[in-house]
């Protein structure tokens, strides 16, 4: 297992905004540095721990720590129910990862943890680990169904 711990503007991946003839950028102008900074903090770990490269299935968990708006209380909201969309925060890291060779390529996920919450007691970031998956019962392989 690697723990990491990202210390920046998480920015969400995956909406795009259209800027004429069939091109699209990136809906977040914040992308870019973040995704340098889970790289930067992904790659140091890694480095740290003498981490090789995971080829096979994957677990993903990453908890998200985003600024609190000044309006926002935390009587008045205390969980970040408001966008950033947390699939489109892991997106982001989950592709951070793969280039900081931390896995092979984000397909190899098969079961992802995401938390949001705001950065009430920490600077804004995430903090991610990352394992081998362990199926360990038919249950984590086949839900039941309702009958």
């Amino acid at each position: 297992m690697i723990a990491i711990d990202v210390i920046g503007r998480p920015a969400p991946q995956g909406s795009k905004r259209s800027i004429g003839n069939n091109r699209f950028i990136e809906s977040s102008k914040h992308l870019p540095a973040w995704r340098a900074a889970v790289l930067d903090a992904a790659t140091k770990a890694a480095r740290t721990k003498n981490w090789e490269t995971l080829t096979g299935p994957v677990e993903l968990e990453v908890t998200f720590y985003l600024e609190r708006p000044a309006t926002v209380s935390a009587a008045k909201r205390p969980e970040p129910i408001t966008p950033p969309d947390i699939d489109k925060l892991i997106r982001g890291v989950a592709d951070s990862l793969t280039n900081a060779e931390i896995y092979t390529d984000d397909s190899q996920i098969v079961k992802v943890i995401g938390i949001k919450r705001y950065a009430d007691v920490r600077d804004p970031g995430c903090f991610i680990t990352v394992r081998h998956a362990t199926l360990t019962s038919q249950l984590d392989i086949e839900p039941s169904l309702p009958s």
